[in-house]
């Protein structure tokens, strides 16, 4: 069963060295030079990592800090919950 991909054309304008070192990775990878560019911008954008700011507070989260309880049985309890952990 054959997938059908939905694509856009899109313009760049990228510096004239950079797109012949793509070019030549394309050439080696035996791949279209617009393929390349999709699987780098693709897997640059898997790879991204969080900013510092979130980054502290998913150690301090795994870490235990500023840890509470919240009281899930109502939503009146849950705000008196999420209010007393301060």
């Amino acid at each position: 069963m054959a997938t059908t991909v939905e694509r856009k054309q899109t313009a760049f304008r990228l510096r004239t060295d950079l797109v012949e070192r793509l070019r030549i990775e394309a050439r080696r990878e035996n791949r279209s030079l617009n393929n390349l560019v999709e699987v780098i911008l693709s897997e640059a954008l898997d790879t991204r990592q969080p900013n510092p700011e979130t980054m502290t507070a998913i150690e301090e989260a795994r870490r235990g800090e500023y840890c509470g309880t919240l009281d899930v049985s109502s939503f009146d309890a849950f705000m008196k919950s999420i209010n007393d952990l301060d």
